[in-house]
């Protein structure tokens, strides 16, 4: 089934209507790079994304951005389905060293705040000069750790989202705009 450009999907047992747009996605990732232009200009930054949901978000908010950058990946997982597993797994960890540097955490998604809880004391560990979180949905509602959140691109309801490198049980990440649950 082709479903790139469609107001509803089915993906695996479930149904998800189209929620926010691809333009309106990379318009506001568009604003998010224009701002980093004026903090990064002259740090050369390390963006450091969260696999594998943040590879469409990294690409676009690197592209959107002016400055000297390098790029770097860490897989994190806490999810199992639709349902968070409340358990923290490193899967893929950094082979540079990051003290000195100033990170952009790029996060496709914040939720609980369990991940990025987690990596910020990881990288504070590791001697980094500066921690900025970019997050492109951020659930204010489902929050539970307490820590900075720089830049948000879209506050959304606390429900299941897939799209624009969000999935469900592996599907779903190749579509352009982001869809919701259908309750």
């Amino acid at each position: 089934m082709n479903y790139i450009d469609v107001q509803k999907v089915k993906v695996h047992d479930l149904y998800f209507e189209k929620y926010i747009s691809g333009e309106k996605i990379l318009s506001r990732v568009q604003e998010m790079g224009n701002e980093l232009n004026g903090t990064f200009s002259d740090k050369k930054p390390i963006f450091l994304g969260i696999l594998n949901g943040c590879f469409m978000f990294m690409s676009d908010i690197v592209r959107a951005c002016d400055f000297e950058c390098e790029m770097s990946f860490v897989k994190i997982s806490s999810y199992l389905g639709t349902k968070s597993t409340n358990k923290i797994n490193t899967l893929i960890g950094l082979n540079e060293s990051l003290k000195g540097r100033h990170i952009i955490i790029a996060e496709d998604i914040i939720d609980s705040g369990k991940t990025i809880y987690h990596l910020i004391d990881t990288l504070n560990e590791m001697g980094v000069a500066s921690i900025t979180i970019v997050t492109l949905l951020l659930k204010p509602d489902a929050v539970q750790f307490k820590f900075p959140i720089d830049m948000v691109g879209f506050e959304i309801p606390n429900d299941f989202v897939i799209g624009y490198g969000l999935d469900y049980d592996g599907l779903g990440r190749n579509l352009k705009d982001i869809y919701s649950l259908v309750k």
